[in-house]
C-alpha cells in the first residue's frame, strides 16, 4: 500500500480527471467549501469538529496543506476531480485504509465532495467509476464505505447503481462516537 503514498496516480475518463491535489487549485476548491449547498453532504465524520465550510482563501490553503501533511504522513490520499469540459476542479476524493475494532475494518474510506451543481447520479457515477475498481488493490481492503445522508438523494441513486448497499452498521470513531449513514461495496 505504500505505492500510492510515493507516487499518487491519476485517472481520468471522458469527462472528469482525478489527480493528486495542488496549491493551485485552491480557488476552484473555495467555490466547493464555500458552497453551502454542497456543505451539509460531506462526510466530516471523526473530523475533530471540521464542518469542512471554508470561506476563505486562506482558511483553504490551510486544509489543502493539511491534505498534504496527512498524505505526506500516509493518513489518506486526497484527489481533485477537474471537469475536462472547462478545466475547473469540482470537488475532492478522500481514501483510506481504514483498521478499526468495528464492522469497518480492512475497510477503503471515500469521501467525496462535490459542488452542489455536480451533484446528480449522473456525475456521481462517471466520478466514481474512475477510482472503485483501483480501491481494492490500491488500498489493500475488501469493502468501500462511504457516507450518504438521507439528503443526497442524487448521490444515494448512483451509489444504488454502483450496487453499494446501505448498512446499519456503525463506525466507531474517536472516543467511540458512532457514525451512520455509510453505504458498502464488496469486493
Amino acid at each position: 500500500m505504500d505505492s500510492i503514498y510515493v507516487s499518487c496516480p491519476k485517472f481520468k475518463n471522458k469527462r472528469f480527471i482525478l489527480r493528486f491535489i495542488s496549491i493551485d487549485d485552491c480557488d476552484d476548491l473555495l467555490k466547493v467549501y464555500s458552497d453551502k449547498k454542497a456543505v451539509p453532504l460531506f462526510n466530516s465524520d471523526n473530523c475533530g469538529g471540521d464542518d469542512f465550510y471554508y470561506n476563505t482563501r486562506e482558511r483553504m490553503k490551510q486544509a489543502l496543506d493539511y491534505w498534504k501533511f496527512e498524505y505526506d504522513r500516509k493518513g489518506f490520499v486526497r484527489w481533485s476531480i477537474i471537469d475536462k469540459k472547462d478545466n475547473a476542479v469540482i470537488g475532492t476524493i478522500e481514501l483510506f485504509h481504514r483498521e478499526a475494532k468495528d464492522y469497518f475494518n480492512n475497510c477503503g474510506l471515500l469521501r467525496l465532495d462535490l459542488r452542489s451543481d455536480y451533484e446528480t447520479k449522473a456525475n456521481i457515477i462517471d466520478i466514481l467509476k474512475l477510482i472503485i475498481d483501483k480501491t481494492y488493490p490500491l488500498f489493500e481492503c475488501n469493502m468501500i464505505a462511504t457516507k450518504a445522508l438521507s439528503i443526497a438523494g442524487e448521490r444515494i441513486k448512483a451509489l444504488n447503481e454502483l450496487d453499494f448497499s446501505p448498512t446499519e452498521n456503525k463506525l466507531i470513531g474517536h472516543g467511540e462516537t458512532e457514525y451512520s449513514s455509510y453505504y458498502l461495496k464488496e469486493r
